[in-house]
């Protein structure tokens, strides 16, 4: 069996982004589960990917209040195709995250996670793969928005990818 994954962070909506570019919206639209680790802002983007997605696992993060807190969970998990999947907003500093993420998630395949803004992909020393997609709206400091595309087959972790996306597709940016 296949799965297409569609991992999404930090959108932030409305205030960093009108709206989530339409690449990304496609991508909702052609994933089997979409994962969102947090940082939505708003109660409304949850409803439409709830809307859209086939299947949602997600987390609430830092900047979401009291609404959204109370809809979705500090951590989430699920089994998708034998593959074992966690997703959680923060994961620390990036020093010494692959020993911090082993001892806290040793039941985990796969954990996505954002808060930094920043794309991630590493293996810890006992097999976890960590996954942070970056934001489709907010940048930061980084050269592009992003988000991350996955594919599970057969209980294994197959054809991970970062997504850049053009400079002017998010809407209402600069």
């Amino acid at each position: 069996m296949t799965t297409r994954l569609l991992l999404l962070a930090d959108t932030h909506l409305p205030t960093r982004a009108r709206d989530l570019p339409d690449e990304v919206w496609a991508a909702v639209e052609a994933a089997d589960l979409v994962v969102h680790a947090g940082d939505w802002v708003d109660v409304a983007t949850l409803d439409r990917l709830e809307e859209r997605s086939r299947r949602l696992l997600a987390c609430w993060g830092n900047n979401d209040g009291a609404e959204l807190r109370a809809r979705l969970s500090e951590r989430g998990t699920a089994v998708v195709d034998g593959v074992r999947v966690g997703v959680v907003h923060e994961t620390g500093a990036a020093v010494g995250r692959e020993a911090r993420m082993d001892a806290a998630h040793p039941e985990l395949d796969l954990l996505v996670f954002g808060h930094s803004h920043i794309p991630w992909d590493s293996t810890t020393p006992a097999g976890l793969r960590l996954i942070n997609p970056g934001s489709p709206t907010d940048r930061r400091r980084q050269p592009r928005c992003t988000y991350a595309t996955l594919v599970l087959e057969d209980g294994r972790i197959e054809d991970a990818a970062l997504h850049a996306l053009p400079l002017r597709s998010v809407v209402g940016s600069a």
